[in-house]
């Protein structure tokens, strides 16, 4: 079980306005560490959030997957009041208090988490799963199924092949073939893990669909 223990996760308060929020991703992105810092990955976690009373409560679910062999092992959810408005690049803010509640509901941290959102592949290098790496110091990969910045090269149809995505000459992130022919998902480091090894449990995480097992699991709990 890696990451600090659960409950002694105040970092910060969380902001309520954009301005305050910018700054405070500014001020926590050098805390983000771009390499391989693992221990040996036996669970593997997925993060999905959604929303209930016409937006009013966020629903977050997290799954815990055994690995490699992917068979769920440990999962929770959680409801919290929405205190953030919906805007691109801030949502971190807006789904993490419940994601963390989730997260203390488990009865051991996973050793992985895979988040349905950015991270590093931000305009201020500063998503969902760098934040959530930062907070809980687990290792964190965002898994993404649209870009929110940069550019890229064209991508070679065939499952497994990925091309850098790159923004201000920086390469921040991967378009991810995770199936022959279907449409990409965008992966970059969240915290403590370098881009290729995230490619590479992303990679092992999915099976037969475009998303990876971990997301699968965890949005079906989110949606529920």
């Amino acid at each position: 079980m890696q990451g600090k223990k659960q409950g002694s996760w105040q970092l910060h308060d969380w902001p309520r306005d954009v301005s305050s929020a910018r700054a405070l991703q500014e001020a926590l992105r050098p805390r983000v560490i771009c390499e391989d810092r693992l221990s040996p990955v036996r669970t593997v976690a997925g993060v999905d959030v959604g929303f209930e009373n016409k937006g009013r409560t966020t629903r977050a679910a997290v799954a815990v997957l055994k690995f490699p062999g992917l068979e769920l092992a440990d999962q929770a959810i959680s409801r919290s009041p929405t205190r953030f408005p919906y805007v691109p690049g801030y949502l971190s803010f807006r789904e993490l208090p419940a994601v963390l509640k989730a997260l203390e509901k488990l009865s051991a941290l996973p050793d992985l988490l895979l988040c349905d959102g950015q991270g590093l592949a931000h305009p201020r290098r500063f998503g969902l799963a760098c934040h959530l790496g930062v907070i809980t110091d687990i290792p964190s990969i965002g898994v993404a199924k649209s870009r929110l910045v940069g550019s890229h090269d064209e991508l070679p149809p065939e499952k497994g092949s990925w091309v850098a995505l790159r923004d201000r000459g920086e390469t921040i992130g991967a378009v991810l073939r995770t199936r022959s022919n279907v449409t990409p998902v965008y992966v970059s480091t969240g915290h403590r893990i370098s881009l290729e090894t995230a490619i590479g449990f992303v990679l092992a995480c999915t099976t037969r669909y475009r998303l990876p097992e971990t997301t699968r699991w965890a949005h079906r709990l989110a949606s529920g």
